[in-house]
C-alpha cells in the first residue's frame, strides 16, 4: 500500500529532488519558483563548476594573495605620484595610468572573484557577471595597451635630438585617452550581440564567452586575440629592440659606464617581455583552443590558471615598471629615509640626459646624436 507524501503545516506537498550542485548553500532554492534571480543564476554556474571544495579554497588563496599584494604595490605607486612632484612627468603619466588600470581591477574584479571562490559559486547573479567579465576585460586591455603605448614613448624619445620638454603633458594624455578609447572599442560589442560575458572556468569568474562556437564569436575572439594581445606584443618587441640595440652600440663606445647601462636595460627589457608572455598569452592561447579547439578540451580546472596568471600582472606590473625605473627607485629610497625630494646624486628634475654617439662617433642609427633618457640609466647613475 503506498503511502502518500509527507505534508507541511501548511498542507504543501514537499518534493525532493536530488541535485548534485557544488556548494553547500541556497539549494532548496533551485526549486522554489519565487527564487531571486541571482540565486538562481549562481546555481546555473556553481552546477557547471567541477572545482572540489579544496580546488576553491586554494583558487581563493591565490586570489587573496593577488588581490592583497596588487592593492598594496599600486596604492604605493600612487603614494609616490602623490608625494614626488618630480615624478609628474608626461612619460610617468602612462606608467600611472598602468598602475591606475590595475588597482581598478583589485577594487571591481578580483574581490568578487576572491567570495565567489570562497563560497564556491557566483555571487552577484548575472548583470554582475556580465559587468564583472566587461570591466575586467576593458582594465585588463588598457593595461596592455599602455604598456605597448609606453614602449613607443620611450622609443621616440631615444630618436629624438633634443630633450622632451618636461611640461608639455598633451601627448601623454593624448595617449592615455587613446588606450582607454581603444580599449573601449574593443570590450563594448559583447553588449551588443557580438560575443557575450559570462560565466568562466569554475563558474567564479567571469569574462568573454570563449567555448561558444558562433560565428560571431569566434569572430570576435580572433580580432581580440590579434588587436589586444599579439599587436600590443609586437610593438613591445619591437620598440625594446631597437632601444637595446641602440644602447648595445653606445656600449662600444664607453666601456665602463655604458656596459652597466647596456646590462641594467637588458635586465628590464627581458623582464619587461617576459612578464607580458607570462600573465597574458596563456589566457590568450587557453581562449583560442577553447574556442577552435574539440569541445570540452578546456575545462574549468584548465582555465583557472590562465586567470590567475593574468590577475598577477597587477602586483608584476609595478614591480617591473617602477621599481625598475631609475627615478621611482630614487623616490623609493628618499620615500624610505622620510626624505624630501632627491637632492644633489639624487636629483630628477635637473638629471640631463647623456648625449652620446654610437661606434667611431656615428650613431648607430642613420642621423646625428642622440639622447639616453633618465629611465634608460642604471639606478646609482
Amino acid at each position: 500500500m503506498s503511502h502518500p507524501p509527507p505534508l507541511t503545516p501548511q498542507g504543501a506537498t514537499i518534493v525532493v529532488e536530488s541535485r548534485n550542485f557544488n556548494f553547500s548553500t541556497q539549494d532548496s532554492s533551485a526549486t522554489n519558483p519565487n527564487a531571486s534571480d541571482s540565486v538562481r543564476d549562481s546555481l546555473v554556474y556553481s552546477e557547471k563548476s567541477e572545482l572540489s571544495r579544496t580546488g576553491h579554497t586554494v583558487v581563493a588563496v591565490f586570489l587573496g594573495v593577488i588581490l592583497l599584494l596588487g592593492f598594496i604595490s599600486n596604492f604605493f605607486v600612487l603614494l609616490l605620484f602623490a608625494r614626488f612632484q618630480v615624478l609628474r612627468t608626461p612619460i610617468n603619466l602612462i606608467l600611472l595610468n598602468i598602475s591606475v588600470s590595475d588597482m581598478l581591477v583589485c577594487i571591481f574584479g578580483t574581490p568578487f572573484s576572491f567570495a565567489a571562490s570562497l563560497y564556491g559559486r557566483w555571487l552577484i547573479g548575472d548583470q554582475g557577471c556580465k559587468w564583472y567579465g566587461f570591466a575586467n576585460t576593458l582594465f585588463g586591455i588598457v593595461s596592455l595597451v599602455s604598456l605597448a603605448v609606453l614602449s613607443y614613448e620611450r622609443y621616440s624619445t631615444i630618436l629624438s635630438y633634443t630633450k622632451a620638454d618636461p611640461s608639455d603633458y598633451k601627448k601623454a594624455w593624448l595617449a592615455i585617452a587613446g588606450a582607454w578609447l581603444y580599449s573601449l572599442v574593443w570590450t563594448m560589442p559583447p553588449f551588443f550581440g557580438w560575443s557575450s560575458y559570462g560565466p568562466e572556468g569554475p563558474g567564479t569568474i567571469c569574462s568573454v564567452q570563449w567555448h561558444q562556437r558562433s560565428s560571431g564569436n569566434i569572430s570576435y575572439v580572433t580580432c581580440l586575440f590579434i588587436f589586444c594581445l599579439l599587436l600590443p606584443l609586437l610593438l613591445m618587441v619591437i620598440c625594446y629592440g631597437k632601444i637595446l640595440f641602440f644602447i648595445r652600440g653606445v656600449a662600444k663606445t664607453n666601456q665602463l659606464s655604458a656596459h652597466r647601462r647596456e646590462t641594467h636595460v637588458l635586465v628590464m627589457v627581458v623582464s619587461m617581455v617576459s612578464c607580458y608572455l607570462l600573465c597574458w598569452m596563456p589566457y590568450g592561447v587557453v581562449a583560442l583552443i577553447a574556442t577552435f579547439g574539440q569541445v570540452g578540451l578546456v575545462g574549468p580546472t584548465t582555465s583557472i590558471v590562465p586567470s590567475i596568471l593574468a590577475k598577477s600582472s597587477t602586483f608584476l606590473n609595478p614591480i617591473i615598471y617602477i621599481l625598475l625605473n631609475n627615478q621611482f627607485y630614487r623616490c623609493f629610497l628618499a620615500f624610505m629615509s622620510f626624505g624630501s625630494e632627491p637632492t644633489g646624486s639624487h636629483t630628477l628634475c635637473t638629471l640631463p640626459s647623456s648625449r652620446v654617439t654610437g661606434p667611431n662617433g656615428n650613431s648607430p642609427f642613420p642621423r646625428g646624436a642622440w639622447y639616453i633618457p633618465w629611465y634608460m640609466q642604471a639606478p646609482g647613475q
